[in-house]
């Protein structure tokens, strides 16, 4: 009998993503951006058959997508190498070259909306309004446009219109708690919710008919629940609401009068559908824990994008009586039975407060006793049931990983999300301490032998955990976090800038509080060994906010690496990179490590 070795660590890594995808009107194509080449591409389907062929050969990750109403091109939005200035496109389905619709150098464009009649394109842009951003109507065969929508007050997005066109339906963006959503009919802009001091959000929308709406909102609630607004009435009413869940997408079937509504419950998600005649009510069982995005065709059809822990990106087909992949990714060359899927635990705070993690424990047969800790990016956001590839490589090299969703994190209501806003040093700073001293109390780890990595927020969170509490950690992995919160605020996206007062502070009302949460105010502390990466086209934590860390480190004659990736943003959008930066951490893992055990 043939014998064969343990799969190469690196076949986890060459898991496959898939960022987005649209299905054809009239369901005989699909399209998704997937990295399937290595670098992120269009790549179509024949439905029903699932074996799919490339449309774009450009090499970028792709930024909004959507069919022409009559199955003819495809608009899709791609940025360069990670800038996020995305610029629109027309994509032919039978062959040809892409065409230019919207391209305007050193512009930010979002959420391209096609007309009924697919002969005009609705966008959102930076373009002549970088901080409060405005939306156009663009001809497509005359090539002129018309401005719809002026941004202000906050960044303003148009969200979609009404089936006669007459109404278009936007939000407003004051903060990531403090969304609000308007109607605009002729020169009249009607708010959805009813008037209040208290900051709610509104997260999602969408018309049945010209005068009826349904929007996900928290207003006057912890959690986000289903409302209705009548244009006619001018009545705003709840739903339907869950307790401890909330609803973070809405999809509408006008075939069968059916709305399809997406719920996060902590680390996992669900689908309900509600049938508009009768109000009744089911959940909608999904081969996934993560909902990436659902599509209801025009026949009612469903298909969705999503993912587990241990089930990468896939999109799917719901044929009535189950869900059928249309696409085939998993781990190259790896059982499933090689995957960890996580614990779910909770441990209290220093005030009390339960914290939810997430606990990947390395299998007995790899286990190495090391474990990482994993403070999560966004930091309104959290850890959940995704599918990360470098997760499980790290796993199979024998790390296990704990990753806290701490106070800021999203599925825990909005008075939880908020209580990271202008606090980003102070609360989630001592809930992710809370997490280390529960590792070490139930003999996880002990203090001083724990790995500290992160990306972004966690990156940030990873600075200042080893700046303020070095004694847990032996070494630390910063990827693009923010160093400098003064240098952070001033350098993000413009459209950014307006919520940074909220969301993180005032330079000048808040400079002490400011130094006070900066990592690199804390030099002299940081004395373990640490690994830098960093992409050099990121716009949200940009080059300098690693150059001038990594520099401050290296005048200390610190042990400091660094990796900057010249291709890339705020991400690894291309497989070699993404290779490349993991290979590097374990490295540098591996040489520390063999290093505590010859001591």
């Amino acid at each position: 009998m043939i014998t064969f070795p343990k799969p190469d660590v690196e076949q986890f890594l060459r898991t496959f993503s898939i960022a987005d995808f649209a299905v054809s009107p009239d369901e005989k194509h699909l399209v998704f951006s997937t990295n399937l080449s290595g670098k992120y591409n269009l790549w179509g389907m024949d439905l029903p058959n699932s074996f799919p062929y490339p449309l774009t050969s450009i090499d970028q990750s792709c930024q909004g997508l959507i069919y022409d109403k009559k199955s003819r091109f495809i608009i899709a939005g791609f940025d360069q190498d990670g800038n996020e200035n995305t610029q629109f496109y027309g994509v032919p389905l039978n062959g040809g070259t892409m065409k230019e619709i919207v391209n305007h150098e050193n512009t930010r464009n979002f959420m391209p909306k096609l007309s009924n009649d697919s002969k005009k394109l609705y966008y959102t842009t930076s373009r002549g309004n970088p901080s409060f951003l405005n939306s156009y109507c663009l001809d497509l065969e005359s090539g002129q446009e018309r401005l719809v929508l002026e941004g202000k007050d906050a960044a303003t997005y148009l969200f979609g219109f009404s089936p006669d066109e007459e109404t278009l339906l936007y939000y407003k963006h004051f903060a990531n708690t403090y969304t609000l959503l308007y109607a605009k009919k002729g020169n009249e802009d009607i708010l959805l919710t009813p008037p209040t001091e208290k900051q709610h959000t509104v997260n999602d929308g969408v018309f049945v008919s010209d005068s009826m709406i349904y929007l996900l909102t928290d207003y006057d609630s912890d959690f986000t629940y289903l409302a209705s607004y009548n244009l006619e009435t001018n009545k705003f009413c709840k739903v339907k609401e869950l307790e401890n869940e909330s609803f973070t997408a809405i999809t509408y079937s006008k075939e069968n009068q059916l709305l399809y509504i997406t719920s996060q419950k902590g680390v996992e998600d669900q689908l309900y559908e509600i049938n508009l005649q009768n109000e009744n009510w089911r959940n909608i069982p999904v081969p996934c824990s993560v909902i990436n995005k659902l599509e209801v065709a025009a026949s009612g059809t469903l298909y969705l994008f999503g993912m587990s822990a241990t089930k990468p990106h896939n999109i799917y087909k719901n044929t009535g009586d189950e869900w059928v992949s249309l696409t085939k990714y998993t781990v190259p060359g790896v059982d499933s039975n090689e995957l960890v899927e996580p614990d779910i635990i909770t441990y209290p705070s220093f005030d009390g407060r339960e914290i939810e993690s997430l606990f990947f424990r390395a299998k007995k047969e790899n286990d190495n006793g090391e474990v990482i800790f994993w403070p999560h990016g966004g930091p309104q956001a959290a850890e959940r049931k995704f599918f990360r590839a470098s997760f499980q490589f790290f796993l199979n090299n024998g790390y296990s990983i704990f990753a806290p969703n701490f106070r800021g994190s999203t599925g825990y209501g909005l008075e939880f999300m908020k209580m990271v806003e202008g606090d980003w040093g102070n609360g989630p700073r001592l809930d992710n301490v809370a997490g280390l001293d529960w590792l070490i109390d139930q003999g996880h780890a002990q203090k001083g032998n724990i790995l500290l990595m992160g990306g972004s927020f966690g990156g940030y969170m990873a600075l200042l955990l080893h700046g303020r509490h070095a004694d847990y950690f032996k070494a630390v992995v910063d990827i693009f976090g923010p160093s400098n919160l003064f240098s952070f605020i001033n350098s993000v996206p413009e459209d950014w800038k307006p919520v940074m007062d909220q969301w993180v502070g005032n330079p000048e009302k808040d400079k002490e509080k400011l130094i006070e949460f900066s990592p690199i105010t804390y030099l002299e502390s940081m004395i373990k060994p640490m690994l830098v990466i960093q992409g050099a086209n990121d716009p949200r934590v940009v080059k300098e906010e690693s150059d001038q860390i990594v520099q401050a480190l290296k005048d200390k004659g610190r042990d400091v690496d660094y990796m900057l990736l010249e291709n890339e943003g705020h991400g690894f959008s291309k497989k070699e990179n993404e290779i490349a930066v993991y290979q590097k951490i374990l490295s540098f893992l591996k040489r520390f490590t063999a290093v505590t055990e010859k001591v």
